[in-house]
């Protein structure tokens, strides 16, 4: 496909939407279970390319673990094979090899691990080459530019001979995150300590379980911004938990201000429209991935909303700050930059009969512009973007009962 044309249409009657499965819970899990030797039973893993890759890496063992353009998987990856004696060259896409691993890397060398970069320092494709024995059990790491470098490392702490303690420095970024990989864990017999910013685990082994995968949060926000844009809807979202391990289940509340009810019951979340309370400012540092998507619901529902916590933005599969820019502007809104990395949502006054937004590369782009088609005409290009994290995104938005024009 190479663009994807969904019509205005901004009233919806009851639809049922069956979320896929969480991206972040998969990965950790499959991590886990790798740890194990495959002893664990898994269910309703993922249907993400991010996933999928993942899978197919640790089942067929390459000595070259080409991770395409997924970012957790390379972080996950490397510290699984530097810590574990697999002797591996990591590597991905151009974007991939352009977005830093040099803080991971560093980690991994102090508690032993030899890594060699194999093109420019810091970077990616870099060489894993042995661990012949731990160096140190405590280490300091900062806590403010990816959760996912924190998680690689706790993942594979408990089989460390001496365990791991890691301490965070600076502000700590999306620990929600670091709290999943955690309780994960948890689930699969492991014990820590998280007091103030020192976390610990001692020497042990994982005990094999089952464990059934959630839906994923970060895939339901931009159905709650969908029901949020519209005149009149509702929707029901299959396979949620309302005490969830994922951050992005901040949507509920967020929107809750911005004028959608949540309704839980055992199978998932029924979601109706209620009056807008407003909202004047929002904090993202433990759930970044929903940026994106308030940002496009705020400048739609004339809401002048700051942001704060935006700082792993830049160094998603685009620059989401820049892309957000590009894009809003098109509405006639923005994402203006304050002082102290504040930024503020400058809603639309005049939105165009119709628009084309460019996806940058990243699937967020495409979803979280959706919304969109309840004011107008929306194009967007390279549309298959989504399958990094939800594949059945547009067989979804089908369900809407719109007409998709594809070309």
């Amino acid at each position: 496909m190479k663009t994807i044309s969904l019509p205005h249409k901004n009233r919806f009657g009851k639809v049922v939407i069956p979320l896929p499965s969480s991206k972040s819970e998969s990965n950790r899990v499959l991590i886990i279970n790798a740890l194990t030797q495959g002893e664990n039973k898994l269910s309703n893993l993922a249907e993400a390319r991010d996933t999928q890759t993942m899978i197919r890496l640790l089942e067929e063992d390459p000595n070259i673990y080409d991770v395409l353009d997924a970012g957790t998987t390379m972080r996950f990856l490397t510290a699984y094979a530097a810590l574990n004696n697999r002797r591996k060259i990591l590597t991905g896409t151009l974007r991939m090899c352009e977005r830093p691993i040099g803080i991971l890397v560093d980690a991994l060398r102090q508690l032993g691990a030899e890594i060699e970069y194999l093109g420019k320092e810091e970077y990616p494709p870099l060489k894993t080459k042995g661990f012949a024995k731990q160096l140190t059990n405590k280490i300091q790491i900062r806590g403010d530019v990816s959760s996912q470098y924190i998680s690689a490392l706790l993942m594979n702490g408990p089989l460390l001979p001496d365990g791991l303690t890691l301490e965070l420095t600076g502000k700590i970024g999306s620990q929600t995150y670091i709290e999943m990989t955690l309780e994960l864990m948890k689930a699969f017999g492991i014990s820590y300590s998280f007091e103030g910013n020192v976390i610990h685990i001692a020497h042990q082994a994982y005990v094999p379980t089952s464990f059934a995968v959630e839906s994923d949060w970060s895939g339901a926000s931009y159905w709650f911004s969908l029901l949020a844009c519209a005149e009149e809807g509702e929707l029901y979202l299959k396979g949620l938990k309302q005490n969830s391990l994922q951050g992005d289940s901040r949507i509920v509340e967020i929107m809750d201000k911005l004028g959608v009810e949540s309704q839980f019951d055992t199978q998932g979340v029924k979601l109706t429209k209620k009056p807008i309370e407003g909202i004047d400012r929002i904090d993202f540092t433990h759930c970044p991935d929903l940026a994106q998507t308030v940002a496009v619901t705020c400048a739609l529902l004339g809401q002048k909303v700051e942001f704060s916590g935006l700082e792993s933005l830049r160094i998603k599969e685009t620059d989401r700050i820049y892309a957000l820019q590009q894009e809003l502007a098109k509405i006639n809104a923005g994402l203006v930059e304050g002082e102290d990395e504040f930024f503020t949502v400058r809603p639309s006054t005049d939105l165009p009969p119709a628009v084309q937004i460019h996806t940058y590369d990243d699937h967020r782009m495409a979803m979280a512009f959706m919304p969109l088609l309840t004011r107008m005409e929306v194009t967007f290009d390279d549309p298959e973007v989504v399958n990094k994290s939800y594949p059945s995104f547009w067989k979804h938005c089908s369900l809407l009962e719109v007409d998709l024009q594809v070309t």
